[in-house]
């Protein structure tokens, strides 16, 4: 076998460089073209490798996470976890419309900061002016400023509404109904009660409104979950708490926005009362109105105060017949005696009423020209009885009283000067 019949091989071509010069040269482009092939290829690698990881990463979501769908259907609308919970959220939407927001505004002075030279004019006593300013105010116009709110609920379709008496005490302001749907309308003042914390004011319009059932709040028990709705700090409409009745038939002074005043026959509850909830609803889980939001206590927390609704119904029926709020009246200023008052003035009794003046000069025990008067009640005067029913802590005076109407014949069974007698009265009346 010859050199030439030998199996070929590739046997890389070597090159002879004739001068260090020319291979350092080569070698060069060599290096460089190496670093630029692996340049090239991180860069691809890295691109090809971020698509890639991102495909595969999103196809691992898709399979983890596979029933999203179901988790989003099933938040889009809350179900309610218990019975008494869907109870609650049913009546809230069904009593929002009927409650409205009062919005309480009235015309106020505007007043400027001027300044003046108290010396002006004394200059020829003094030669040159006393370079002298001192602030003062004068009225500049009026302007109509919002200054309290409140809240109510409709009572008729005709555009009644129910709230308490201070809401709209001020008989100088104007009153502003805001309805769920946002909409204003100016409201009159039909009536104001006399004795309790309620009023009722009216709307005009065209369309018909829907009122809150009334309910039956004497056959409340302590414990029964109740629902408050109201105007919250004069800002939230329509804020809504959930408690249940703490107690029934309190006895509070509340006081506020300058008047001071005893309520009685009261219901007790946790469901937040705040700043603004006054003259809104207390619901029971039937959707009936049980009660008017009318106070809270400030040095405690959850305690807030409702006036029974069957409390008024009356005014509701004699705005409707009358056009008024009225009261059957006899005229007396009292003290409901207890054990701790029979021992502390040295009592005979240690239940009724007894006939006392106030602190101040006004404020006499037996108001003159009145029911009370006119029979011969005097000043220390002890009414053991009305009508047969026992005068009590539990059932005062004024309790009882208004299970009558003006001009109804009634005896009263009467302590004077420690001897007891029967006096038969024709009630008066009394309207705001």
């Amino acid at each position: 076998m010859s050199l030439y019949d030998l199996p070929k091989f590739n046997i890389p071509e070597i090159k002879i460089f004739k001068s260090k010069e020319k291979a350092s040269k080569f070698c060069q482009n060599k290096t460089f073209s190496l670093i630029l092939v692996i340049l090239v290829s991180f860069i691809f690698g890295g691109i090809g490798g971020f698509f890639g990881a991102s495909y595969f990463y999103q196809h691992y979501l898709e399979e983890l996470y596979s029933g999203v769908s179901v988790v989003e259907k099933t938040i889009e609308k809350y179900e309610p976890q218990t019975s008494q919970e869907e109870l609650i959220i049913r009546v809230v939407e069904e009593a929002f419309p009927s409650v409205v927001s009062i919005i309480v505004t009235k015309d106020l002075p505007v007043f400027e900061q001027y300044y003046y030279n108290p010396f002006e004019g004394f200059e020829k006593f003094f030669g040159q002016p006393f370079e002298f300013q001192v602030p003062d105010y004068r009225q500049k116009g009026t302007e109509k400023k919002e200054i309290g709110g409140g809240t109510g609920f409709v009572v008729s379709e005709n555009g009644m509404i129910l709230t308490n008496r201070h809401v709209v005490i001020d008989k100088d302001a104007d009153y502003t109904v805001l309805t769920n749907d946002g909409k204003k309308y100016q409201a009159k003042i039909l009536g104001r009660d006399p004795i309790q914390d309620l009023a009722i004011i009216k709307i005009e319009l065209e369309e018909k409104l829907r009122p809150l059932k009334l309910g039956d709040s004497d056959n409340l028990q302590v414990g029964q979950s109740v629902i408050a709705i109201g105007n919250a700090l004069g800002e939230f409409r329509n804020t809504v708490s959930v408690g249940v009745v703490s107690g029934l038939k309190r006895t509070v002074v509340a006081s506020g926005q300058g008047i001071s005043e005893i309520l009685e026959n009261i219901i007790q509850t946790d469901a937040a009362i705040n700043k603004g909830n006054s003259g809104g609803p207390l619901l029971n889980l039937k959707g009936e109105v049980v009660g008017v939001n009318v106070a809270m206590a400030q040095i405690a927390e959850n305690i807030g105060f409702t006036i029974p609704i069957n409390a008024a119904k009356k005014d509701i029926e004699q705005i409707k017949t009358l056009g008024k709020i009225v009261y059957p009246f006899l005229g007396v200023r009292y003290i409901i005696i207890t054990e701790d008052i029979q021992k502390k003035y040295n009592l005979s009794v240690d239940y009724g009423a007894w006939l006392v003046r106030g602190e101040e000069p006004k404020d006499v025990a037996v108001i003159p020209d009145s029911a009370a008067d006119k029979v011969g009640l005097k000043e220390n005067d002890i009414i053991l009885e009305f009508n047969d029913e026992e005068i009590s802590a539990k059932n005062s005076l004024a309790i009882i009283i208004q299970k009558y109407n003006p001009g109804d014949d009634i005896t009263l069974k009467v302590l004077s000067q420690g001897k007891e007698k029967i006096i038969n009265v024709r009630l008066g009346e009394k309207s705001e």
